[in-house]
């Protein structure tokens, strides 16, 4: 059973907390976007959360996302796939999802650029990168990135508008600050190889564990679950 007002409750006390450490960036805490992650809670929960005002959602796998899009097919919210994206499912998530942060090659920028343009939709890309060299991790290296973005460049309904990131597991969030300040400094690595700024507006970092970290270090995207919906249960 979905506790709507647990969910509001928390919901409000992450925006809070987004807002606190903007201010100590001396940043404005309506550039930074939450993504609810909703992985593994039902639709119900999704809808909760829309109901006290949430409209970007995360799920991390195509298939369990799906059946919630078609269940709540009447709200006005977004989607968003933040997990690995395997090639057989670029279709069905080009086709569907608002914004895909998982990008890792070029191949699949044209993909989804082609599943996009077939429904006559657009979708926003952002492009993983791997600054860990985790096994465990997906992710593109630096060496990988300009590649990626120059297959971006011709495409017609899909467009990459930022780079995403998952730090190492720490269990102090001051610890994953470098690999968002990294991400920072890859950004203007890029810029100044001449990546067009529109296509590096947008930096997806930060959790549930770190996201007030992330916002002080320059995060526009964050994406929280477990301090929004809960625990989850892993079947």
């Amino acid at each position: 059973m979905t506790d709507a007002a647990s969910i509001r409750a928390r919901l409000a006390d992450v925006r809070d907390r987004i807002a606190r450490a903007a201010g100590r960036a001396g940043r404005d805490p309506a550039t930074i976007r939450l993504v609810a992650v909703s992985k593994t809670f039902e639709a119900d929960h999704v809808r909760a959360a829309a109901d006290a005002g949430q409209i970007d959602f995360g799920e991390n796998k195509v298939q369990e996302a799906l059946l919630k899009m078609d269940r709540t097919a009447d709200l006005p919210i977004r989607w968003h796939l933040i997990g690995h994206l395997q090639r057989n499912k670029a279709k069905k998530a080009g086709a569907r999802f608002d914004a895909i942060h998982s990008i890792d090659d070029a191949d699949l920028v044209r993909k989804l650029d082609d599943a996009a343009a077939a429904e006559g939709r657009t979708i926003d890309l952002l492009v993983q990168v791997d600054l860990a060299g985790e096994a465990t991790k997906f992710g593109a290296g630096e060496d990988e990135l300009r590649p990626i973005f120059s297959a971006a460049e011709g495409c017609r309904a899909s467009r990459i508008v930022g780079l995403m990131l998952i730090p190492p597991a720490v269990d102090n969030p001051d610890d994953a600050r470098p690999y968002f300040r990294r991400l920072v400094h890859v950004r203007a690595s890029l810029l100044a190889r001449g990546v067009d700024e529109s296509m590096l507006r947008e930096l997806s970092m930060g959790m549930s564990h770190d996201f007030e970290a992330a916002v002080e270090e320059g995060a526009t995207i964050v994406r929280v679950g477990t301090a929004i919906f809960g625990s989850r249960t892993y079947v």
